[in-house]
């Protein structure tokens, strides 16, 4: 495959490779962006020596347990990431660096991010977004603390940029907080920008700098004027749309902070909750109104940490001596992400992270706690009402729903249909096995069988036919992978395809370092996003005339109203609104379209298929429960007078309880033996030698033989089994 290699100021099409290609040594300026820049700070301290005084104490409030189990620590380990990385380095040489800034800020700002594909990362460089970048972060804005930056690498054009990993970073060696009264055995500096959702901003709106300076529509929705970019390969840095526009104006790749901003929730007070529609006084956002103000008397918003690091009661640290706050905040950072957990654990169990391996228990079993809280998460996070034969969808968050990277992520509608005698009749949205043909070999997938039976919520990105044709006018192979069936995996588009369509098409694309163009966006919009807002933001929903189709000035509605279907017989329906955190199509492209052409990443997608096919490939959470109709209850006609039949899984008497969990069992052999190799109560030789097994002597009828020095509890002595009984 052809591919582009950049070197900062020499024009790319000199640089055209073919087959083997090995990752950027100088990151190209068209992929580099304001901020602190690589060798301005003092290495960041890692998350262990952290954990000396924040960690070991108490996993229910302390910040070192709760952080390990979020992604965010897990930024680095993350298979899904590193074989993005491979697609994007063979995409655009050097792309890999704009990855590696937020995945691993350390290695990033010491310098190690180059070669881009990221092997030039030492373990230290493991902690993804760590404690110490979080705690040195400044305003770019620079009212309140200094961070460093230097002309041309200001994070600051019309406004402050909070978003593209553009972080100004402390230079000195206080830790950074909300705290004046911290106590702490090192420096500290009170900070209000961590209390603030623009802080989150600088890594949760995601933009590529390379479509939004190259592509001819910058990326965006609302494409940038003429002179807010430089359109040239090989132009000197500081000419790119990166550095004359904030983040959100160009290169659309995630939007959940705009999608925030454009809210009613920002910089909102939480005294307010009153104002909203009662159906949305429920799930995350009732719980985030609960906290209250801050201790100090600051007004607390719906920020971002109000949500995702709610307020505990404890100490900070394990010293002596430190207050005991009432506002501590959580450090989980819970989103909803619940599997990948299980997919690090088993490429680690195989010595196959690309890096972080090794984990250790404690690190296992926060990652664990943190999967539970993300399903506890999802729970929260929508409701669903049903309203004749519709049900509607309302979003309980602060940004859309579902938000955050769009590749894989999806959320649908699973509607089960059944008769009056509760036969189901037939299933919209059903998700199940799908056979399917991967390199010439059958194997059998679960994923969402039918989309077009549903209503299915996610973003696609796409590669328009004007970008195709500039890429190869470039030198890009007509031949690259666009996209594959997700049944037979052969090619279905390939580049020249789509520069071979109709003028102003488009096609759909997991090339996220390619894609140029947000091709459909149906997630439910939070409570009272701005029209204007979202559309200066690039986050409009896509087409922008969903959810009410608001005209400038108006706001977007926060909920979907979906038709059903009923069948033909249909007496009920069990709804349930499922999220899936990676879909089959996403882990087939990145296995696929991974040619092997950066040697350190080859073998990522193959390891990422993998781990997704032995830990339960992604299965869906249920989010929310509805019921349209009226289940009958089934009419039980008793075959027993009492539960004489203790083992066959019928309720015999019909009094609701089956088997041994009916007191008419009590003395049933098959209910006194439970199996648990304790010879308890009730159990002896006859009715259950499994636990009662090694002594022989003592009446045969009643004899209480508790091998392996059980105690013979009937005899009351509590001394081992000696027979007597």
């Amino acid at each position: 495959m052809r591919r582009l290699k950049l070197s900062l100021g020499i024009p790319a099409a000199l640089f055209v490779t073919v087959a083997i290609a090995y990752a950027a040594t100088e990151v190209p300026a068209v992929v580099q962006m304001p901020g602190t820049q690589p060798g301005e700070v003092s290495t960041l301290e890692a998350p262990t020596k952290c954990d000396n005084c924040h960690g070991g104490y108490d996993a229910a409030v302390e910040p070192a347990h709760n952080w390990r189990g979020s992604m965010m620590a897990q930024a680095t380990r993350d298979p899904i990431f590193w074989a993005t990385v491979a697609i994007a380095e063979q995409d655009f040489d050097g792309s890999g660096d704009l990855c590696i800034r937020c995945h691993s800020a350390d290695g990033w700002l010491s310098g190690r991010s180059t070669p881009t594909d990221g092997s030039g990362l030492s373990e230290n460089d493991a902690f993804g977004v760590s404690c110490d970048l979080c705690h040195t972060l400044t305003n770019p804005d620079g009212m309140e603390h200094l961070g460093e930056q230097f002309p041309p690498f200001m994070a600051y054009s019309t406004e402050p940029h909070y978003g593209g990993g553009q972080y100004a970073v402390w230079g000195g060696s206080e830790k950074l907080g909300p705290y004046d009264d911290a106590a702490a055995r090192h420096q500290d500096m009170k900070s209000q920008f961590h209390r603030s959702s623009d802080l989150c901003g600088t890594c949760h709106d995601v933009s590529n700098p390379v479509v939004g300076d190259l592509a001819h529509n910058n990326g965006a929705q609302v494409p940038l004027a003429p002179g807010d970019f430089s359109g040239v390969l090989g132009a000197p840095v500081g000419e790119q749309a990166a550095f004359k526009n904030p983040p959100y104006a160009y290169g659309i790749v995630e939007r959940t902070y705009s999608e925030h901003v454009a809210s009613w929730f920002y910089e909102r007070p939480l005294s307010e909750f009153g104002d909203l529609p009662e159906e949305l006084q429920a799930g995350a956002i009732r719980e985030a109104s609960q906290v209250g103000d801050y201790a100090d008397g600051t007004v607390r918003t719906f920020s971002c940490q109000t949500c995702h690091m709610p307020p505990v009661t404890g100490p900070g640290c394990n010293k002596k001596g430190v207050p005991i706050r009432a506002d501590l905040p959580l450090h989980d950072l819970t989103g909803g992400n619940y599997w990948m957990p299980d997919a690090i654990q088993y490429l680690d169990s195989l010595g196959r992270l690309v890096i972080g391996g090794g984990l250790t228990s404690d690190e296992t079993t926060a990652m664990n706690d943190g999967a539970i809280r993300a399903r506890q998460n999802l729970a929260k996070a929508a409701s669903l009402t049903v309203e004749g034969d519709s049900v509607r969808v309302v979003n309980l968050t602060a940004h859309k729903l579902t938000s955050g990277y769009p590749e894989g992520r999806r959320m649908w509608l699973t509607v089960r249909w059944y008769d009056d005698v509760g036969t189901l009749l037939t299933e919209d949205g059903a998700y199940g096995d799908l056979d399917i043909q991967l390199d010439g070999t059958p194997m059998t997938v679960r994923t969402l069988l039918d989309p077009a039976s549903t209503h299915v919520y996610q973003a696609h990105g796409a590669v328009s036919r004007e970008w195709a044709s500039q890429l190869l006018s470039l030198g890009y192979d007509p031949g690259m992978p666009v996209a594959f069936d997700p049944v037979t995996s052969a090619i279905t588009t390939e580049l020249g395809d789509v520069a071979a369509q109709a003028p102003g098409t488009n096609h759909e694309s997991f090339h996220f370092v390619l894609n140029n163009v947000v091709k459909s966006d149906n997630r439910i919009p939070p409570y009272g996003m701005s029209y204007d807002e979202a559309r200066a933001r690039n986050a409009l929903p896509v087409p922008p005339d969903q959810y009410g189709n608001p005209d400038s000035d108006g706001r977007y509605d926060y909920f979907d109203v979906v038709a059903l279907n009923p069948p033909v017989d249909a007496a009920y329906a069990e709804i349930d609104l499922l999220y899936q955190p990676t879909s089959w199509e996403y882990i087939q492209f990145l296995y696929l379209a991974n040619d092997g052409s950066v040697p350190f990443l080859a073998s990522t997608g193959a390891d990422l298929l993998e781990a997704w096919q032995a830990t339960g490939m992604a299965e869906p959470e249920v989010m929310a429960s509805a019921t349209w109709g009226s289940p009958q209850t089934p009419v039980c006609t008793p075959t027993e007078p009492s539960e004489l039949s203790c083992d066959d899984g019928v309720d015999n008497d019909c009094d609701d309880l089956v088997d041994c969990d009916d007191a008419d069992c009590g003395t049933a052999s098959v209910c006194l033996c439970d199996g648990d190799g304790v010879c308890d109560a009730g159990e002896d030789c006859e009715n259950c030698a499994s636990d009662c097994a090694g002594v022989t002597s003592g009446r045969k009828s009643s004899r209480y033989c508790c091998g392996n020095g059980v105690p013979e509890s009937p005899e009351g002595d509590g001394t081992v089994c000696d027979g007597n009984y």
